[in-house]
């Protein structure tokens, strides 16, 4: 019984924690005041950070389909922060959804494909992931309902991180206890993955 919960707890977290990982990097969510602005450094930090959340956990569990599965919990928390925006008073194509369920697919298929042979998993999939997303997502955007309407009518309170400007903050990220966490939780991550892997193996 410590095996399986094991196995099943370090699925949980390494399904938040890749989720949180590509939920991150960058903004997730195009808003329509600048989702073109937004675009490239979107479809950078997107693509592979999908590729990477997406591979982490595919390989711990060694299933095809993962990925999609990955991406579907993005979609629904995209769905859900949409839904939240929309309650404040929003028009319904404030916020566009990104498409990352066909990329997380094709990079499945490449994982199958291959039979499960993670360098080309990552080599391949990443490839058809980096090309792909891009794509997906322009024709996602060219559907919005005039977006200099919304960009006129509905500005967001604030902008994105990478448009304002930057202050030094020498010495408050020490202090922080959000950094401190996640410092302390990535070095005590690499002894429990050991761990788990070890009761995986008795």
């Amino acid at each position: 019984w410590l095996r399986r919960t094991t196995h099943y707890l370090f699925i949980v977290v390494v399904a938040v924690n890749s989720t949180l990982l590509t939920i991150n990097a960058g903004d997730y969510i195009f808003y329509t005041d600048w989702a073109w602005t937004s675009f490239v450094v979107f479809s950078i930090s997107q693509s592979t950070m999908l590729v990477v959340g997406a591979i982490y956990y595919m390989l711990f569990t060694g299933v095809p389909g993962t990925a999609t599965y990955y991406a579907t919990i993005m979609t629904i928390y995209t769905w859900v922060a949409k839904g939240a925006w929309f309650a404040l008073g929003y028009p319904y194509d404030f916020i566009v959804v990104p498409v990352w369920i066909p990329s997380a697919m094709l990079l499945d298929l490449s994982y199958w494909a291959t039979r499960r042979n993670k360098h080309a998993a990552i080599l391949i999939g990443g490839t058809l992931v980096g090309m792909s997303l891009p794509v997906f997502n322009m024709i996602n955007l060219l559907l919005v309902k005039d977006p200099l309407e919304m960009f006129f009518k509905y500005p967001r309170p604030t902008l994105p991180p990478y448009m304002t400007p930057i202050k030094p903050q020498v010495g408050k990220f020490y202090n922080s206890p959000v950094a401190l966490g996640a410092g302390a939780g990535a070095v005590l991550s690499v002894p429990i993955a050991a761990l788990g892997a070890k009761l995986n193996t008795w």
